[in-house]
């Protein structure tokens, strides 16, 4: 049993990217494919795929009933190798809950960074909850 699988999933991705490996398959639920969505629509991944996994092969479905779905992960790299995702950081966790208000919601690193929020019209980033005036859950930061 997994008590933190956000927090799985960022390590998943930090272990992956420390080593420079090109993907990272995570076991999939909705709420890491809305956490990936970020990531990749912010510039910190390249993309991400659902589908499962049976061995080495990799089959891209989206099948809700079956029992393995994996979220593939396809990390991005700069042109000299060098990483994109510098720091990944849980922020909110199973025994504290982080919440802030959106008047709270300050960027990270001077706008070098972002967080992802948990909000009451889903998951997205500081920077699209500022402009929604929004405020939730801080699950992570990433720079």
């Amino acid at each position: 049993m997994m008590t933190d699988p956000v927090a799985d999933m960022l390590t998943r991705i930090r272990n992956a990217n420390r080593i420079e490996r090109p993907i990272v398959d995570i076991p999939s639920t909705t709420l890491k494919q809305r956490v990936a969505q970020v990531l990749k629509d912010e510039g910190y991944i390249h993309d991400f795929q659902v589908g499962r996994s049976e061995g080495d092969e990799f089959t891209a479905e989206d099948n809700p009933t079956h029992p393995r779905r994996v979220l593939r992960v396809i990390l991005k790299y700069g042109p000299d190798g060098e990483k994109v995702i510098q720091h990944i950081q849980r922020v909110s966790k199973p025994g504290r809950r982080i919440y802030i208000k959106n008047q709270g919601l300050k960027p990270v690193l001077d706008g070098l960074g972002i967080a992802i929020i948990s909000t009451s019209r889903g998951v997205m980033s500081d920077r699209q909850a500022r402009a929604q005036r929004l405020g939730g859950e801080i699950l992570c930061r990433v720079w």
